[in-house]
């Protein structure tokens, strides 16, 4: 059975793990298709290597978990394709794995941890892309009001700065000082990480007084996070106008409104 203080955390353990993973590539995959684009992922890890990978944040350092990706980045993988297809995918598993009661809670938490901590040690490598650009686009991100959890939108900073995006902010940025960075720099994009315990109900409202009083006042607001996985039309019912499944597409739909 579960202590009352595991039993308040199930709500956290759920978020991190719908955070990290959000459907990752679901509907990217169909469009690149249809879209008659290169499947550009190379070669894609198999749910053995997830399950392998997952074993080893539970029982092994974060140095071995880090280790561990860099001898499949010697094969050939990714890191991209990693990030989405590994790391994300194992989280989810560990979490699953404590909602099923079959690890401990502590356990999970230090996984999640050393994942965290992958992320952290590739993002060197990661943001030395080929393909990342110089030029004056600017994101702010940040944790909707009342979010508690970071490791989404981490990994989603990771991929715009390698994109070649000016980033601002981040995990940690308290919600209060958000509206005051829009007001007085300026922003083609506002990204938002609205996790599983964030209260919707007054999102709405906060989005309108980011808008009031932004520099750009033609900014645009995307949100992400699990409600908006499964619910995307919740976006624009909030007063936003994009959401993603995965950082990468994050970043592709920040592109396309940028442009206009």
């Amino acid at each position: 059975m579960r202590s009352a203080i595991e039993q308040q955390y199930l709500p956290l353990i759920r978020t991190i793990e719908a955070e990290i993973i959000p459907r990752l590539l679901l509907a990217h995959k169909g469009q690149s298709l249809a879209d008659g684009i290169a499947d550009e992922r190379g070669e894609i890890p198999s749910q053995a290597h997830v399950l392998e990978f997952a074993g080893l944040v539970l029982t092994q350092s974060s140095i071995a978990a880090a280790g561990y990706i860099e001898a499949m980045v010697d094969q050939g993988y990714l890191l991209e394709t990693l990030y989405l297809e590994l790391l994300a995918p194992a989280a989810r598993h560990l979490g699953e794995l404590w909602e099923q009661d079959l690890c401990d809670f502590v356990d999970v938490t230090m996984a999640l941890g050393r994942v965290q901590h992958v992320i952290r040690e590739f993002s060197p490598v990661f943001r030395e892309s080929p393909a990342a650009r110089t030029d004056t686009r600017r994101i702010l991100l940040a944790p909707a009001p009342g979010e508690q959890h970071s490791m989404g939108l981490m990994m989603v900073k990771e991929f715009f700065v390698r994109s070649g995006w000016h980033v601002v902010g981040g995990p940690g940025v308290p919600s209060e000082d958000v509206a005051t960075l829009a007001a007085t720099e300026w922003f083609d994009c506002v990204g938002i990480s609205a996790g599983g315990d964030c209260r919707l109900e007054g999102l709405a409202s906060w989005i309108a007084a980011l808008r009031s009083r932004s520099k750009n006042r033609a900014v645009s607001v995307m949100l992400g996070g699990p409600h908006f996985v499964s619910h995307p039309e919740l976006a624009s019912l909030l007063g936003a106008d994009a959401t993603a499944a995965d950082a990468r597409e994050a970043v592709r739909q920040a592109e396309i409104l940028a442009a206009r």
